[in-house]
């Protein structure tokens, strides 16, 4: 029998996180707060993108968690991501979704899809935080169907491919040097037919359309680009020819483990503020947090993060060994489906009791949060909607 006491208090042994892990949600706790959070008004009141950020993340070691130690990353896993993710949205939520898109969406895809060429030529970069990376696949007509209905074509000239076509909300897209953009290379085979491309920002025929202004997340740069006769080389081909669809489903499952991390540390702050604010309001003579209705709310609220949090890791865990290739079917497809699904809708629920406790101050803009509250919204619509997450679920437990 183990007699040796246990350095766990009770919310670590009910998380299930060790000791190590537990020191990375910390750590990266202070480096968000003491660098994000000062940035976070700006960016929300000036749509503002505080460049030299990216930077200062790489010297700190956030980029390329996953990613060997030889080119440029930490060595460890996507649940380490999740976690320096979940800190990181406590404090700017805005700047955590640039982070996720450069870290998972981008560099995390190429790492695992692309041949060792590529690898060297763009990981290190993008570890280092040298180089901003963005996915390119959403369009104009082409949403939840992102694959069915792409427009965008890749037409073989020699040694490179000519792209063209339009992609839009992208996060990322207007500050992006690197871009891992789809498009059709086999028109005639629909989605079976699509390539995944390594895009640099100055390659000829490619700009930058528009950036678009949002509700919620701003700052964190959104945009529509385009592709007209844009030439890009045979050797930044990522995953084989006609094979985008495996990139696509692989990375998706591992997108959707890693929104629902964003949910938890936004809804984790808004309990704090909540707490504070009840403290401190006065009414009638006393704090708000001695009335009864007002700690009906803030229990409700602890209840529904804690099961976002278990709900939220043991899905990490769940994707952490996927395989290069896997996602896109299986208990995975499901349990990352339902993962952001529920971690979304939930923070919805957070939030309104948050906004709720605070009264008219929930109500400006200005404040903390309703910058909060403004970021539900695209959780539930980002990397497949809700609805598109249903039928996820559905069609695999259908299939038994």
């Amino acid at each position: 029998m183990n007699t040796t006491a246990s350095t766990m208090n009770a919310a670590q042994r009910f998380s299930g996180l060790s000791d190590d892990e537990q020191a990375v949600l910390d750590q990266a706790d202070r480096f968000a707060r003491s660098e994000f959070h000062p940035l976070s008004q700006r960016m929300d009141d000036e749509e503002w993108w505080p460049s030299d950020i990216f930077g200062k993340i790489g010297a700190n070691g956030y980029f390329g968690i996953p990613v060997p130690s030889e080119l440029g990353g930490v060595g460890m896993d996507l649940f380490t991501s999740g976690l320096v993710l979940q800190a990181f949205s406590r404090w700017n939520h805005a700047l955590a979704l640039s982070w996720v898109a450069h870290e998972n969406l981008c560099l995390y895809n190429i790492f695992r899809n692309a041949n060792d060429d590529i690898r060297q030529r763009y990981v290190p970069g993008l570890c280092s935080g040298k180089l901003t990376g963005a996915l390119g696949l959403t369009e104009p007509g082409a949403g939840s169907d992102a694959l069915g209905s792409m427009a965008t074509t890749a037409t073989l000239d020699g040694d490179a491919y000519v792209l063209n076509g339009r992609k839009i909300f992208i996060t990322n897209g207007p500050v992006a040097d690197v871009l891992l953009v789809y498009a059709k290379t086999d028109k005639a085979r629909g989605a079976k037919g699509i390539s995944a491309f390594i895009v640099e920002k100055d390659m000829p025929g490619f700009s930058v359309a528009q950036k678009l202004v949002k509700m919620g997340f701003r700052g964190s740069q959104t945009g529509e680009l385009v592709f007209d006769n844009c030439r890009v080389p045979v050797r930044n081909l990522v995953g084989g020819l006609d094979e985008g669809v495996k990139v696509v489903m692989s990375g998706l499952d591992l997108e959707r483990a890693m929104i629902a991390p964003i949910c938890l540390g936004i809804a984790e702050r808004a309990l704090e503020l909540s707490l504070d604010y009840a403290r401190t309001r006065v009414q009638f003579g006393k704090p708000i947090s001695d009335f009864q209705m007002i700690r009906a709310k803030l229990a409700d609220m602890y209840v529904w993060i804690e099961s976002m949090r278990l709900f939220t890791y043991q899905a990490l865990r769940a994707a952490n060994d996927l395989e290069i290739g896997g996602g896109g079917r299986g208990s995975v497809h499901k349990i990352t489906a339902a993962s952001v699904m529920y971690a979304a809708e939930t923070m919805n629920k957070v939030l309104n009791e948050a906004v709720q406790i605070h009264g008219g101050m929930g109500y400006i803009w200005e404040s903390e949060i309703n910058r909060l509250y403004r970021s539900i919204k695209l959780l539930e619509i980002g990397a497949g909607t809700t609805e598109v997450r249903k039928i996820i679920i559905s069609d695999e437990l259908l299939r038994g």
